[in-house]
């Protein structure tokens, strides 16, 4: 959904230091297919012993109980680190902290498309409408983090075409 190049989330997962696991997901997939593959995705790190998974979900109820009921019985712990932050003072603060990201994919019905390759900065958050979750929880935008104090150094981006695609827009980032 976030469309980032793997070369990218690659990068990403280097800089902090962190494995990455990728794993694909057809398009178009159906949920029994879904949940197939992340079966199988669970199998793996169970048998690599992961303890727990973390979850970036912030306040959406459904989403928070769905992942828990995927994980129950695996012996892995589903954590929620950022659940029940509020947003407005979530997104300050990552832009405080140094955080930054551009935005790589908007839904049009939720957004205008002039955000589309956005820098999360905080002219976009003075510039989202009251409707807009200021961390796109709702799916109004996804981000791609190119640099953090975390990072051990920037990843260099270049913005490249933004097209519209299943009724979203994406913004590529080479």
């Amino acid at each position: 959904m976030h469309a980032v190049r793997l070369r990218l989330l690659k990068e990403q997962a280097k800089q902090i230091g962190l494995p990455i696991h990728i794993i694909e997901i057809p398009f178009p997939c159906s949920n029994a297919d879904y949940e197939k593959i992340m079966t199988e995705f669970i199998a793996k790190i169970q048998a690599d012993d992961i303890e727990t998974v973390a979850f970036g979900d912030l306040y959406l109820e459904d989403i928070r109980d769905y992942r828990i009921a995927q994980m129950q019985g695996t012996g892995i712990e589903p954590i929620f680190p950022c659940w029940g932050i509020d947003t407005k003072a979530l997104s300050q603060s990552i832009i405080d902290i140094g955080i930054k990201a551009n935005i790589t994919c908007i839904d049009p019905k939720q957004i205008s498309v002039d955000f589309s390759g956005h820098a999360f900065n905080q002219n976009l958050l003075e510039s989202l409408p009251d409707t807009v979750d200021p961390c796109g929880e709702n799916g109004e935008f996804h981000t791609f983090v190119y640099d953090s104090p975390d990072f051990n150094s920037p990843i260099n981006i270049t913005q490249s075409e933004t097209i519209e695609r299943d009724g979203f827009v994406f913004t590529d980032w080479q």
